[in-house]
């Protein structure tokens, strides 16, 4: 996949929390650093996110996505 975020950061997933509508991400980057991003359940859904998986981190603006 290419995209134009040139601010990306490959990770693990560490947490996964749920909550209404949203979901918080936390995913560590490595020199113990940690990137937090609210998405949607359904993208959580349709990623199949979970603990422990690596995933890309993209920070464009003052949005964070996350791509696997």
């Amino acid at each position: 996949m290419r995209l134009s975020a040139r601010n990306q950061f490959a990770g693990t997933i560490t947490a996964v929390q749920p909550g209404a509508v949203n979901a918080t991400i936390k995913v560590d980057i490595g020199g113990g650093h940690v990137v937090t991003s609210s998405i949607t359940n359904e993208a959580v859904a349709d990623l199949a996110l979970a603990v422990g998986d690596r995933v890309t981190v993209l920070v464009k603006s003052s949005d964070v996505l996350i791509g696997k």
